[in-house]
């Protein structure tokens, strides 16, 4: 039997909101000693592969060797298996195979207010690569041109990620996470407590997870916003072109291509040169810059959403709005 792919496994997975502590969450879970936690943190696999409609059979192999065994490779002996894919709040209907598989799957929801976290999600973005304007302004006017497919960064993993309008939607695709996954299957955290007190909503996790508590004492921040001197050199490390491929045996294609795995020799001394690039391109980010009209335009937006999120939650959201 593989590790982690019989349903009576226990998995657990952080979906979003993006920029709402999940990276902290996913650290300090993957330092706990009953942890098997993905590497990378964010996979985004069943977002990436649309496995909705393959057989049982197919569905099975294609986890086993494609997600398994890239992203959790050292899973013996562990308890719980965890990931961080945000991007499922905003596809649950992407997690039907994951249901299928691990029907006790549980999930962890992070949230935070729209107008910090939608500024915030874009700073990550660009320095990511999956974004090419530096300015917020410019990218959150340019959402419905890029929902038509307009002005799509070529080194961006995946178009939605850039619609930060529909980001900020946080009530509304709550609801809807709600409606295809059991809420009681289901752990909301907010940025604002967690900032107040990392220990209580990590433990609060650990209770969820049936976890026995670590006694962890020290929670460091993690994914602190970043910017780089040069954002093309970042790019260029982040995502290089597809064309360099070629340079690279079968199996170090398949490691930058699924962005996990063992790298031969060849692609461990390249990786080893782009990682002091990107340290020496790498410098911390400023406050995000909001206009006001677009400042306001945010508290429009999302005013009766946020109303719709705290009946949700029954706990009074408004003040993000309304300060």
């Amino acid at each position: 039997m593989t590790p982690g792919l019989d349903e009576t496994s226990r998995w657990a997975f952080i979906v979003g909101a993006p920029r709402s502590g999940t990276t902290a969450l996913a650290e300090y879970l993957r330092e706990h000693p009953d942890v098997c936690f993905s590497t990378p943190k964010e996979p985004h696999y069943f977002l990436m592969h649309d496995l909705r409609d393959a057989e049982p059979a197919q569905l099975r192999q294609a986890v086993r060797d494609r997600y398994l065994g890239l992203y959790f490779r050292e899973r013996q002996g562990a308890s719980v298996y965890a990931e961080g894919s945000v991007s499922y709040l905003f596809a649950p209907e992407r997690l039907e195979p994951i249901l299928k598989l691990w029907p006790r799957a549980k999930f962890i929801i992070s949230l935070r207010s729209p107008l910090e976290m939608v500024p915030s999600l874009h700073q990550r973005l660009f320095y990511n690569g999956d974004e090419n304007q530096r300015d917020f302004n410019v990218a959150w006017d340019l959402t419905e041109q890029r929902r038509a497919g307009r002005y799509i960064p070529r080194t961006c993993l995946e178009p939605r990620f850039l619609d930060y309008k529909e980001a900020g939607f946080l009530g509304k695709h709550l609801e809807r996470f709600f409606s295809l996954v059991p809420r009681e299957r289901c752990l909301v955290t907010v940025f604002d407590d967690f900032k107040a007190d990392p220990g209580a909503t990590y433990r609060r996790v650990l209770e969820f997870l049936d976890l026995p508590d670590d006694e962890r004492t020290v929670f460091e921040r993690h994914n602190e916003s970043r910017d780089s001197r040069y954002p093309w050199i970042h790019r260029l490390m982040k995502r290089p072109p597809r064309s360099l491929f070629w340079l690279f045996d079968s199996e170090d294609r398949d490691v930058i291509a699924a962005g996990a795995g063992e790298p031969g020799p060849m692609l461990q001394k390249v990786m080893a040169v782009r990682t002091k690039i990107i340290h020496w391109n790498r410098i911390p980010a400023g406050k995000p810059v909001v206009s006001e009209r677009v400042r306001e335009e945010m508290r429009d937006m999302y005013r009766d959403d946020i109303a719709r999120l705290s009946k949700l939650l029954d706990r009074d959201l408004t003040h993000w709005i309304d300060g």
